[in-house]
């Protein structure tokens, strides 16, 4: 990993009326969420993309209420794939069997530390262990190396024509 950089806005990798129809979806996964927690998990599901396309090779992993953004991005699959360009690999999402014993604090530790050098200031309370979490999503597992969750694709090198 490279050395931090300065404190990035997640928000600004989509816009504003995009990022409203993902929350959006969050919120209609997820009944009796506050509109603000939804927009937290679709801010923190984009810092956590940001730094899987940053971290190749470097397993990170999503907590279940941040996978809880992710799945909500996926759905949309053009603006998905729009996103994974503008990051520059394609992010695929390996989902696994709910089991709260894949918890790992080391991976998630990891995770955290990744969102940091790629600029991003993690919201802890999204990545509270299994005796610590708050709020219930319809999310529930946590993910772990090396089936899930990600398999970074590198973009393909733009070819060019000659005239």
């Amino acid at each position: 990993m490279s050395t931090p950089t300065s404190v990035r806005d997640p928000r600004a990798l989509l816009e504003p009326a995009v990022f409203s129809g993902v929350v959006s979806t969050v919120l209609n996964n997820n009944p009796g969420m506050t509109p603000e927690l939804a927009e937290r998990i679709t801010a923190e599901a984009l810092k956590f993309l940001a730094a899987a396309a940053n971290t190749p090779g470097a397993p990170i992993a999503p907590s279940p209420v941040v996978d809880e953004g992710w799945h909500a991005l996926v759905l949309d699959t053009a603006l998905y794939g729009q996103l994974c360009d503008r990051l520059g690999v394609f992010l695929h999402h390996c989902p696994e069997l709910p089991q709260d014993v894949d918890y790992d604090p080391q991976l998630i530790a990891r995770t955290l530390q990744a969102m940091e050098y790629a600029g991003y200031t993690p919201d802890r309370q999204l990545w509270a262990g299994p005796d610590g979490q708050v709020f219930a999503v319809a999310a529930t597992t946590w993910h772990s190396p090396p089936e899930g969750p990600i398999v970074i694709i590198p973009k393909p090198p733009s070819k060019s024509h000659a005239a």
